[in-house]
């Protein structure tokens, strides 16, 4: 499949996100790919089908996701951006902060954050551990960084609770596979669980799961 492809298929995706966030989200792959020959952010046999296999999986969260205006929102182990930069991206009246703790990554984040002019995305270098005690937020994103009760660990006591947004405040986790098992270690169980394939039909997404882990 052409990229042109691609991109008329994430439109059928996703046909209520805005012009400017298509443009966005097009100068956004074509920096991560020019990056991406410079550092491993991505696995460079995926890049071919970036838009479909990452991006898509990043966005299916839009399927879902309802912020009100200055949410809060931190993703841990951000990257190369993925799913921080999409989300800033598709989410302008929500704040986000990228976090981490590999400099050459987060190096390569700011880049493409000041690139894209994303006034509502901070690049931070770190672990989630290192943030200020009293430091907040309305939902944790993570991305496969870890095994989930570990990330949950990290991530519980950054998060206060709220019912502003949809769902209510709490960690936002994209995992692959049967979860079931890793959550019996901890006493947080997720109050919903979106099936990516069913979110995105027609894509590759079998056993790939958005949860909601409620603060």
């Amino acid at each position: 499949m052409t990229q042109d492809n691609a991109w008329e298929t994430l439109q059928r995706w996703f046909p209520d996100l805005d012009a400017d966030a298509w443009f966005k989200l097009r100068d956004f792959a074509d920096l991560l790919r020019d990056w991406n020959q410079k550092v491993n952010l991505v696995s460079r046999k995926d890049m071919e089908r970036f838009e479909l296999k990452h991006l898509a999986h990043c966005l299916a969260a839009t399927k879902v996701l309802r912020l009100m205006p200055k949410a809060n929102l931190l993703d841990v182990g951000t990257g190369g951006g993925l799913p921080g930069i999409p989300l800033a991206i598709c989410y302008p009246q929500a704040r986000f902060t990228l976090l981490d703790s590999i400099g050459k990554k987060i190096a390569v984040v700011e880049d493409m954050v000041n690139r894209l002019g994303l006034k509502n995305a901070k690049v931070v270098r770190g672990r989630v551990e290192e943030l200020p005690a009293k430091k907040s937020f309305d939902f944790v994103l993570g991305r496969a960084v870890t095994a989930l009760p570990r990330f949950i660990g990290w991530t519980r006591k950054k998060i206060h609770k709220g019912m502003r947004h949809s769902p209510a405040n709490g960690i936002l986790y994209w995992k692959g596979g049967d979860f079931s098992e890793e959550l019996e270690s901890t006493p947080w169980q997720t109050t919903q669980a979106w099936d990516v394939a069913e979110l995105l039909p027609e894509g590759e997404f079998e056993e790939k799961f958005l949860l909601h882990i409620k603060a």
